[in-house]
């Protein structure tokens, strides 16, 4: 095979990795409490067609306004009918994008470098764990890859096609997550040094390094940029106080980085996840094949004749992973920007490896060695995702997260319902805090109402109260339930209460379907 059909190869079979460790079985794990939200505000977006920007909470629409084709293409015809499926569907469409598009920087990296970061891209436990998850954090990453590859492609071709694109990139990321100002200053900030760093070797280096600065094409992607953000923001021109709100935004979410509360967490943490980590008995995980290799292709950058796109790349990955690290609001996916430029780091420095090992056997068992270690970071992902872990805070990227009860609680609802003559409008009371996700498992239901304490008059043909609350309610209760109890969180547990004219029509519902399923007796 010519290098060209295998560059053309290892992006392809690095796709199909991709597609295989996130598409199957994306309903597995119960919605997250952020899932559920944004689910919500989808929902919104779908019955009214505006969006309105919320400067607290939320963070950007891109992530409501991509997920309106997934919706449509699946038939659902109401939010009762929206599947889990249909809204991870998006971010997992976009975890494979983020492999396609290294073919974008093959110039820069080398062909070679560009497909074992591909294939990293594709099987990192934590990039695919979040591929399955409906948060903006996945997208985030890909615009913010696509304003690193589309500026690469102007640097080398001076289009200003290139320029528009990656200006469109920079306001895709605004409309995406506030924490976008994070990646775009550190591209920044690397991106004076690396042009300094450039030392000419040869006619095209020389030209690359000491070309006029382009202000037309900056003026131009400047452009895009903000028409981009504000047609987000101004959810399509029908909110125009969105865009102004999308810039306040910045002093609320400024605070909250430094004050941390309940997501405080010291300065290692993503680190300590990415290295080496185990909670209790649980397995061990780790990606540091990742963070060696990254640590080589950045010892890279500095020899003569580095590529000017690797010596960018080295000082951004290093920027953001310091930047992420020293704020104390820590969540697991936050830090998948620097991961990602890790992982280009990463392809370059198994490159430097192999070429290092000069001799047919050393270089041998050094892509032996690599293969056997890329196959336990796939064997990480795909456990991360299975039903022991995908929801289990043995897994280190599992953060707050819903139990598999919950799933449970809902299908056993659903059989209530369908037990009963008012099916779907059964009176459900909910007392609880923190209710979500249950608004998400109880959207079938038309008459569900949500309190954060007990009220006056808690009665209901089903009740779903926090444990916490089981005394006050004990008190205020009129009628007689069938009790039993739900896990909703590792942190909060649900008493869940069934009126017992509503148990009792469901226990004969159950008698007459069992007495149905039996053999008629032969006389």
């Amino acid at each position: 095979m010519s290098p060209r059909a295998l560059f053309v190869a290892g992006l392809l079979v690095s796709t199909g990795v991709a597609l295989a460790l996130r598409l199957p079985r994306l309903e597995l794990r119960p919605m997250h409490v952020d899932e559920a939200v944004h689910a919500s505000k989808l929902d919104v977006l779908w019955e009214t067609g505006r969006y309105e920007y919320d400067l607290n909470e939320y963070h950007g629409p891109t992530l409501y306004y991509f997920a309106l084709p997934a919706w449509w293409l699946s038939g659902a015809r109401d939010f009762a009918e929206l599947r889990a499926t249909t809204l991870r569907l998006v971010p997992a469409i976009f975890g494979v994008g983020l492999v396609l598009l290294t073919i974008l920087i093959a110039d820069g990296l080398g062909r070679p470098a560009t497909v074992v970061a591909a294939a990293l891209a594709a099987i990192s436990p934590a990039l695919t764990y979040y591929s399955r998850y409906y948060i903006q954090e996945t997208l985030l990453v890909f615009f913010t890859f696509l304003v690193i590859a589309a500026g690469w492609r102007y640097v080398r071709t001076r289009r200003v096609g290139w320029a528009l694109l990656a200006g469109a990139g920079v306001g895709l990321m605004h409309a995406t997550k506030e924490t976008c100002v994070i990646a775009l200053g550190c591209m920044a900030a690397a991106a004076t040094p690396a042009a300094l760093w450039c030392r000419p070797h040869g006619s095209e280096q020389k030209s690359q390094c000491r070309r006029p600065f382009p202000y037309g094409a900056l003026l131009a992607g400047v452009a895009a940029a903000i028409v981009v953000s504000v047609v987000f923001f101004s959810g399509f021109f029908t909110n125009p106080q969105g865009p102004v709100d999308s810039v306040r935004a910045f002093g609320t979410y400024f605070q909250r980085a430094g004050e941390g509360g309940v997501h405080e967490h010291p300065w290692y943490t993503y680190l300590h996840i990415l290295t080496y980590w185990r909670a209790g008995a649980g397995p061990i995980w780790s990606e540091g094949l990742i963070l060696a290799l990254a640590l080589v292709g950045a010892a890279g950058a500095v020899r003569r004749g580095a590529s000017p796109l690797l010596r960018f790349l080295t000082i951004y990955a290093i920027l953001v992973t310091v930047v992420y690290s020293a704020i104390p609001y820590k969540t697991p996916w936050c830090i998948l920007s620097a991961l990602h430029g890790l992982i280009l780091l990463a392809g370059a420095g198994a490159v430097i490896l192999l070429r290092a090992a000069r001799h047919p056997v050393l270089k041998s068992v050094a892509a032996a060695a690599l293969v056997a270690a890329g196959t336990h970071l796939a064997w990480q992902a795909q456990r991360a995702n299975r039903f022991k872990y995908c929801a289990n805070e043995r897994n280190p990227y599992v953060y707050a997260a819903t139990l598999h009860a919950v799933t449970d609680l809902s299908e056993q609802l659903e059989r209530l319902a369908a037990a009963h003559p008012r099916e779907h409008r059964l009176l459900i009371k909910v007392m609880v805090e923190n209710c979500w996700p249950l608004p998400w498992y109880l959207r079938g239901f038309e008459r569900v109402g949500y309190w954060e304490t007990v009220p006056d008059d808690p009665d209901a043909d089903v009740i779903l109260a926090s444990s916490r609350f089981e005394a006050v309610l004990g008190q205020r209760l009129q009628g007689t339930y069938q009790i039993n109890q739900r896990g909703l969180r590792r942190d909060e547990r649900l008493q869940v209460y069934i009126e017992q004219d509503v148990w009792k029509t469901f226990v004969r519902h159950l008698q007459g379907a069992d007495a149905a399923s039996r053999p008629a007796r032969q006389e």
